[in-house]
């Protein structure tokens, strides 16, 4: 049995991995998945969104344009984060570059008591907003993978280690 290949391999530092996963396919479609929702959300809220928060009360009003504009923040941290890998894939940028804490995503803070009791939101904002939540989650993820100070070991065995550890706990002294 042959040990499955990380993500991220072991050496090479953050600036290397950031090379090696902007290049990769995955990345690609990561790229396209995220910049197709910031169209498809912008498209939206120019659209149809408006004549849905017009059917709304004016407090489902007000939040409907909080959560627009939470959504509109939140899709544009994700597309400047994919920009900045993307232009590591084609060397417009170096690498060490996106190790700035300007390029890196900050913890996203939803709030889900946003509507008044009695008024949901209009569903497309709903799913756009899960959608967007979902995306960005991922993005953290890799953004933390990435940028860590140190590179996930190649060999390492979380259950084994576990295993010792249990074993040193019972073994007789």
């Amino acid at each position: 049995m042959t040990d499955a290949p990380t993500l991220f391999p072991a050496g090479g530092g953050a600036a290397s991995r950031t090379r090696d996963f902007a290049a990769s396919e995955m990345f690609q479609k990561l790229f396209t998945e995220g910049m197709d929702l910031v169209e498809e959300t912008a498209s939206y809220l120019d659209g149809p969104g408006r004549d849905d928060s017009k059917t709304l009360d004016r407090a489902g009003a007000l939040s409907y344009a909080t959560e627009s504009m939470k959504l509109t923040t939140r899709l544009m941290q994700a597309a400047s984060w994919l920009l900045a890998q993307r232009a590591v894939a084609e060397g417009e940028m170096n690498p060490d570059d996106v190790l700035d804490n300007k390029y890196r995503l900050g913890f996203d803070r939803p709030t889900d008591d946003l509507w008044p009791e009695g008024e949901t939101p209009p569903q497309v904002l709903a799913a756009l907003v899960t959608r967007s939540r979902a995306l960005y989650a991922r993005l953290k993820r890799l953004d933390d993978n990435l940028y860590s100070e140190e590179a996930p070991e190649a060999d390492a065995n979380p259950v084994a280690d576990q295993m010792a550890m249990l074993r040193g706990a019972f073994s007789e002294n």
